[in-house]
């Protein structure tokens, strides 16, 4: 099928987008971007988890419009720009977790069956180890209610889900970017059920209740159930297990709705617009970097000759908006991997290096303002070699410790049990962040190259650059990324 883009700014003008997940980092540079980029926009409908509209209205100015991004934007708009983001900006307090997003209110639902044009579901829980009811609630059940409502939306044209590139398990090689067949797990001989998964949650739940379990274990039996589950299936965590439970889900039940579904591969900082180095929380790459500068890593789990494959917070953005205008009313599944390491890959020493030579001329000081040397991360190539170091580190002098208390009459008791519970969580930690650690997986962007063609030619390929060659990797760390975490996540 031919794609024709067209004006993707003049596309945007009158519509009215419907967002979940409006708190979050990307779904924030989305709003921004759309909103300065387009302002004749007709209304962005952000779903916010909050108990009522007043704390709905909190929560948005809060985590959202007083944040740094939206800068550009107000020195844009001056004294007029609150007045101009309460025409455009309308938090709806929901949780897609629920049925009809947990919109209370039918009056509101029936006024946005309406009007919406456009859905993006940004909502996830990305924690790898999330408890497997609040993963499933959100990445499973959040999509089919995401789903529904759209359905419902008289005049819409597209729904266009977020993702992640790492549903495709741990794999070797090229994955391209093609959906999920209902029911399809990774390990051959098996499918995945849904309706069995929400069943055993159930049944474990009420197994929990039965042997009156304190709340850290029922925390704990969830989270390892999620786990359990994602590797009989074939996948590394509850997380991925579930966002391709969400993507089956869309793909199976969509009818003929236009489905776009976005798969992003590690997300960074802004690259480019509104604020170069912007981000929120410590991503997966950036808890080494808060590590080190914290002093609390000094090694790095990972072989530095491997590729990472990371993508700026706003390509992903512009190949969202650019998405969501080529595939309008086009009534079929459409499936993009946001993704530099086929076109542009970087490896991890180049990170590892540049931010050598960035602590090398911007030392870290201590908090008496003494400076601290800066030493190169000792770099573990292989999980056994971490399970080694661990052992001789940490494990054998517990061990020592152990026995002390037992000498002691348990009077080391709780320490002991505090330390050995440390220990257990970064073995646990590094066992779930291994597959990444070791990907030897490229994506392939194909599909989103053909899509980067249509814009090609015109002023909008400058404004919605998604295109990772564009990427000088050493210039963006030591410029752009590492300033801007020590920026914006340690301060």
């Amino acid at each position: 099928m031919a794609m024709e883009i067209g004006n993707i700014v003049e596309f945007l003008k009158d519509k009215s987008i419907l967002i979940s997940g409006s708190t979050g980092f990307l779904a924030k540079i989305f709003v921004e971007k759309v909103l300065r980029v387009q302002p004749s926009v007709k209304k962005l409908f952000l779903i916010v988890r909050a108990r009522d509209a007043s704390s709905a209205e909190q929560r948005f100015q809060n985590e959202v419009i007083n944040k740094d991004l939206f800068q550009v934007l107000r020195e844009k708009h001056g004294k007029e720009f609150d007045s101009f983001i309460s025409n455009k900006i309308s938090p709806i307090a929901g949780d897609i977790a629920e049925e009809n997003l947990g919109i209370k209110d039918y009056n509101i639902r029936e006024y946005l069956w309406k009007e919406i044009d456009i859905v993006v579901n940004v909502a996830a829980t990305t924690n790898f180890y999330e408890r497997y009811d609040v993963a499933l609630g959100i990445n499973v059940m959040g999509a089919k209610n995401v789903l529904d409502f759209a359905k419902q939306c008289t005049k819409i044209k597209m729904l266009l889900h977020v993702s992640t590139a790492y549903v495709a398990g741990v794999q070797e090689g090229i994955i391209t970017e093609k959906p999920f067949n209902f029911g399809e797990a990774l390990k051959p001989d098996l499918k995945v059920d849904i309706g069995e998964e929400l069943r055993l949650l159930e049944e474990t739940k009420n197994q929990i209740q039965d042997e009156k379990k304190t709340k850290e274990a029922e925390k704990e039996a969830m989270k390892e159930l999620g786990i359990k589950r994602a590797r009989i299936h074939g996948w590394p965590n509850t997380y991925v297990f579930t966002k391709a439970m969400g993507e089956m889900l869309l793909g199976h039940m969509r009818g003929d709705l236009p489905l776009v579904i976005i798969r992003p591969t590690i997300i960074t900082s802004i690259y480019k617009d509104p604020l170069p180095g912007w981000i929120e929380g410590a991503r997966t790459i950036d808890s080494i970097i808060v590590g080190y500068v914290k002093g609390n890593i000094s090694s790095f789990l990972g072989d530095p000759q491997m590729s990472m494959d990371l993508i700026p917070g706003d390509m992903v953005v512009n190949a969202m908006i650019a998405s969501i205008a080529a595939h309008s009313n086009q009534h079929s599944q459409f499936i993009y991997q946001v993704s530099s390491s086929v076109r542009n890959p970087v490896k991890y020493s180049t990170l590892l290096q540049s931010g050598y030579q960035y602590f090398k001329k911007n030392p870290r000081t201590t908090s008496d303002g003494k400076t601290i040397k800066t030493t190169t991360i000792h770099v573990m190539k292989t999980m056994s070699d971490f399970k080694r170091y661990m052992f001789l580190r940490y494990r054998l002098p517990l061990e020592g410790f152990r026995l002390l208390n037992l000498a002691c009459c348990c009077l080391f008791n709780q320490r002991f049990k505090q330390l050995w519970r440390k220990y257990k969580f970064v073995m646990r930690l590094a066992e779930l962040y291994a597959p990444y650690a070791f990907f030897k997986g490229c994506f392939d962007d194909t599909k989103l190259e053909k899509l980067r063609m249509t814009t090609r030619d015109s002023m909008e390929t400058i404004l919605f650059d998604f295109d990772p060659k564009h990427i000088e990797w050493e210039d963006y760390f030591s410029n752009i990324h590492i300033p801007g975490v020590l920026k914006h996540v340690c301060n």
